[in-house]
């Protein structure tokens, strides 16, 4: 990336906080993305963003763009997003349709089942649900998930039948659906998106029972395996399946995608992330780092989107 003037943004709002359930990772995320861009000479400034006060931040900021680096509901949704469209705010990332629809889970895997991108099967729970019915359609375990979350918070692992009805009510504490997915046995991989281009696959490991949030955020028993193992051929593979998801959903910017690679060597798309963490244990910033790419100067790539580009 050849080197941008820093007077070109203009005065940048690093939106963070927020207050949806990732608001911790989303202020780690934020405070590296503003310690990246005042290094390199941008004119940045953090904002904690609250319901009653972000507009008017941002009016009297008198911003020039947004990096916005928030996570879950509220600024991943499209939420956000419409209000920096009403604003005139150019910002980082998905526009209102790509960021609200891959935030829903069950949205992304009914889109992605229609156009025939490869997903796991999947129910939608509630209250009245027949849960032997689940079992026998899916087979066990099953991952349940909030529809409507990230950083997988909400979601269980469920081995037995009986563990299905608290694995939903755990999910159900969140706003949303709420899905029972088919196990895919296997390997897990993130490939992450920047610009038009798939960044190397990242191969996930952990000794916990799935990834989830401790492991992503808290353990040190995680293992990021890039190179992730897998042969060129099919690493290509692999990170043309990511780029036609991020396509596919009408995302821009960056992003990443989560996948499974089973035992038989198939592919499954679990979600697309429009809005990645950006913290020490975050995989965007790694995939960059094996592709060269530091961690301010990817920063700078997704800032610099904000020059020119069409909203998804």
């Amino acid at each position: 990336m050849a080197p941008v003037d820093p007077t070109k943004f203009g005065k940048v709002a690093v939106l963070m906080g927020g207050w949806s359930a990732e608001r911790e990772v989303s202020l780690k995320s934020g405070a590296a993305v503003l310690a990246a861009m005042q290094q390199r000479g941008i004119d940045a400034h953090g904002i904690d963003v609250q319901r009653t006060t972000v507009i008017q931040e941002l009016e009297q900021g008198k911003f020039d763009r947004a990096f916005n680096i928030l996570h879950g509901p509220g600024g991943e949704d499209g939420v956000i997003q419409g209000m920096l469209e009403v604003l005139g705010i150019p910002y980082t990332g998905s526009g209102v349709m790509a960021s609200a629809l891959a935030m829903d889970k069950l949205r992304t895997k009914q889109l992605l089942d229609g156009i025939g991108l490869p997903t796991p099967n999947y129910m939608v729970l509630d209250e009245e649900t027949d849960y032997e019915y689940v079992a026998a359609n899916l087979g066990l375990p099953v991952m349940v998930k909030p529809a409507q979350q990230g950083s997988s918070i909400g979601m269980s692992k469920v081995d037995e039948v009986d563990q299905l009805h608290h694995a939903y009510h755990a999910a159900a504490e969140f706003d949303g659906d709420v899905i029972a997915e088919q196990w895919i046995h296997g390997k897990e991989y993130t490939v992450a998106i920047l610009g038009n281009e798939a960044l190397p696959a990242i191969l996930l490991e952990t000794p916990r029972e799935f990834y989830d949030f401790e492991a992503k955020y808290q353990s040190n028993d995680t293992q990021y395996i890039c190179p992730c193992g897998l042969d060129k051929e099919h690493e290509s593979q692999l990170q043309r399946l990511a780029l036609s998801t991020f396509q596919a959903l009408g995302a821009k910017g960056w992003g990443r995608v989560d996948l499974f690679v089973d035992n038989d060597g198939h592919a499954w798309v679990i979600e697309l992330n429009t809005l990645p963490g950006m913290t020490d244990h975050s995989l965007v910033p790694m995939a960059a780092k094996a592709k060269g790419i530091e961690f301010d100067e990817l920063v700078v790539s997704v800032l610099s989107q904000t020059l020119s580009g069409v909203k998804g």
